[in-house]
């Protein structure tokens, strides 16, 4: 008896270590996502901006990393990072007090980018994922935010 219980404990905890291990090592992925493109950089940025106004967001701010890079001496392939900002959404959680907690994740960052392999990406953080844990007010608003997002982006991906 005391056999079978040694044997069924160690394999409680290996299953539990090699299950952390593996949560553990797959956690990028699931905390970023990332689309390839069926265009070009110039024509994916471009058709991005058109579906974000489409929707009624804004973009507050775009940095041009391979411009930034360039002016320290670094040569990098075209990155443009996009600051996204839903008024409704922003202002729905920036009216709540406790909620502001979530303020540094605002405005929502999505990435337009080339690869070594010539094609063209747009990331950004799992807003889906990153919004369960919070629970009420936070979890909704950044689901439905999210959710948006990610139609803009797919409508951008062709």
């Amino acid at each position: 008896m005391k056999k079978i219980f040694l044997t069924g404990l160690v394999a409680f905890i290996g299953g539990a270590v090699i299950s952390g291990l593996l949560l553990f090592y797959s956690m990028d992925s699931m905390m970023m996502l990332e689309d390839e493109s069926g265009l070009g950089f110039e024509d994916t940025v471009e058709l991005f901006r058109k579906n974000v106004e489409r929707a009624g967001w804004t973009i507050l701010e775009t940095h041009d990393m391979r411009e930034i890079l360039a002016s320290h001496g670094h040569a990098v392939r075209p990155v443009k990072i996009f600051e996204l900002c839903s008024s409704k959404y922003s202002a729905e959680i920036l009216s709540l007090s406790d909620e502001r907690i979530v303020s540094p994740l605002m405005p929502c960052r999505v990435a337009v980018y080339e690869k070594d392999d010539g094609k063209t990406y747009i990331s950004r953080m799992n807003s889906l994922l990153m919004a369960r844990p919070f629970g009420g007010d936070i979890s909704r608003v950044m689901s439905v935010a999210g959710a948006e997002t990610e139609d803009i982006i797919l409508d951008s991906l062709r």
